[in-house]
């Protein structure tokens, strides 16, 4: 979601280089940039070897185990940038890089190529990260998910009870949203487009281009001093990962239908719940108020005026919900 505004923009003035035979500059350019993103915003923390697929974790502090799940389009970073520190002094928190995303591998080859229009679903990505989780000890943690990552963080919850001591759910995506995704999604999650597209937009995209869209998931707040310096946005361009990151969220729709039949019976854990009322990417009103209501133990913290980024315009409120989450079950 953080590149769509960034996409919207260059399908138009793009597209005609494609078809007037620049695929060789564009590839050429392309690489050079994924190439200097990858220079400039290295991996951060360490491998897990997952079935042979790596997962790339950031690991630091002691204590209970909180795990971060970023949303559409991110990485790592996303949390690094601030809010990871705030928990380090009384949690081991682990921050992962979702499937396709960042540095960690697609679930498996089924979902890989240009023309591959399937992806991996929230409890695919799920499955991965707590197998990555076991490995790194984690018996039972607060799960955290931002945005889509709230998907991620739900479905981890549903299929994985045993190992979640808790949700917090941050603007995340819980319950089937009415119409279509529009034209950005049908487009790049087609074969042709998804195949065309990315490379053109890892290639051309300008700064000016990467910042505006930035800002647009940050309003109404603005975007915090460095974070573009810090949360690589040049990675999220790259083919592979914008192919990902698109097509999951293309795929989305039905997964979600089906977990949110299950969240009356099954979601039994605490659920914190953080979501902004002038959020216009994941709405309060589609999203957070009807998994209040639906979650039998769920707590909804509604922060006035902020929108689709509560971890940074409030990360205080946040951080709270996890501490409560920790109080409740005894973590600490």
């Amino acid at each position: 979601m953080q590149v769509r505004q960034l996409a919207l923009k260059l399908i138009a003035t793009l597209s005609v280089a494609a078809i007037a035979g620049c695929a060789v500059i564009t590839d050429r350019q392309s690489s050079s940039r994924v190439t200097e993103a990858e220079r400039e915003f290295p991996p951060e923390g360490q491998f897990i070897d997952v079935g042979g697929r790596q997962v790339h974790a950031v690991v630091e502090g002691a204590g209970p185990d909180v795990i971060l799940i970023h949303g559409a389009g991110g990485n790592t970073r996303e949390f690094t940038f601030s809010f990871m520190d705030r928990l380090t002094d009384r949690y081991r928190v682990i921050v992962f890089d979702r499937p396709g995303l960042g540095y960690t591998d697609r679930v498996s080859d089924a979902y890989e190529g240009a023309f591959n229009t399937d992806a991996e679903s929230p409890a695919e990505q799920a499955a991965m990260l707590h197998a990555a989780a076991e490995t790194l000890g984690v018996e039972k943690a607060i799960v955290l998910g931002h945005s889509y990552g709230g998907a991620v963080a739900l479905a981890w919850a549903l299929n994985h009870p045993d190992s979640v001591a808790g949700v917090v759910d941050v603007a995340g995506v819980s319950h089937p949203w009415p119409g279509d995704l529009g034209a950005y999604y049908t487009v790049n999650g087609s074969a042709i487009g998804g195949a065309v597209i990315p490379p053109l937009i890892s290639a051309f995209a300008s700064d000016k281009q990467i910042e505006d869209a930035v800002s647009g998931i940050f309003a109404p707040q603005p975007v915090p001093e460095g974070y573009i310096d810090h949360i690589g946005a040049t990675l999220t361009i790259r083919p592979a990962n914008f192919r990902a990151n698109t097509r999951q969220v293309n795929t989305l729709r039905a997964h979600i239908v089906d977990m949110a039949a299950r969240y009356p019976d099954e979601l039994t854990m605490p659920v914190e719940i953080i979501h902004g009322d002038a959020d216009t990417t994941v709405p309060l009103s589609i999203h957070s108020i009807p998994l209040s209501e639906r979650a039998p133990n769920a707590n909804l913290t509604v922060l006035q005026g902020v929108g689709h980024m509560p971890h940074h315009a409030n990360p205080q409120a946040v951080e709270d919900a996890i501490d409560r989450i920790a109080a409740q079950t005894g973590l600490r």
